[in-house]
């Protein structure tokens, strides 16, 4: 098994999310990452799924993705290069004196915006790949990470290459 990253076009409809999701829990998927917004064409939504599963499993999956009535299209960009980000926002424990200058160099080695100063904590927002976003959280827990969001995966097909509708 591995992560599976699939870019899927729905319709910009409400239920479709829930739909989507409901095909991956039926068949015992976890979806380790979910992203979905409106995209160049106004009428459609692009979903960004990130999946742990075999490639057979991969390609039910796809099949039973394209039966549902609002998909659009299913792509599984999993090798095919890409750029791909996430966001996160960490609240990480940063009292004057007892480290907030050692975060506040860690944050500036990732690229990572300061963007909440409280009494004893900040707010960082980084944006990257898994990769740089992991490293980081792995390096502020030693601080005491006291709140963590991140976005999911996006992901877009390098150069000329996009994932469109045919309609």
């Amino acid at each position: 098994m591995k992560a599976h990253t699939l870019s899927v076009l729905v319709e910009n409809k409400a239920g479709v999310l829930s739909r989507v999701a409901g095909l991956f829990s039926r068949r015992g998927f976890n979806i380790e990452s979910l992203a979905v917004g409106t995209c160049e064409e106004p009428t459609m939504s692009r979903m960004t799924i990130v999946v742990f599963a075999d490639d057979a499993q991969i390609e039910q999956v796809q099949k039973q993705l394209n039966k549902l009535i609002d998909v659009i299209k299913v792509s599984d960009i999993t090798d095919i290069e890409t750029v791909d980000r996430e966001l996160a926002l960490i609240k990480v424990n940063a009292e004057p004196g007892t480290g907030r200058s050692e975060v506040m160099q860690i944050a500036g080695i990732f690229r990572a915006q300061i963007v909440d100063v409280g009494a004893k904590t900040l707010v960082l927002e980084v944006t990257g790949d898994t990769v740089k976003i992991d490293a980081l959280e792995k390096l502020l827990r030693q601080y005491g990470v006291k709140e963590l969001l991140r976005t999911g995966k996006i992901a877009m097909l390098r150069g000329a290459k996009t994932v469109k509708s045919e309609k």
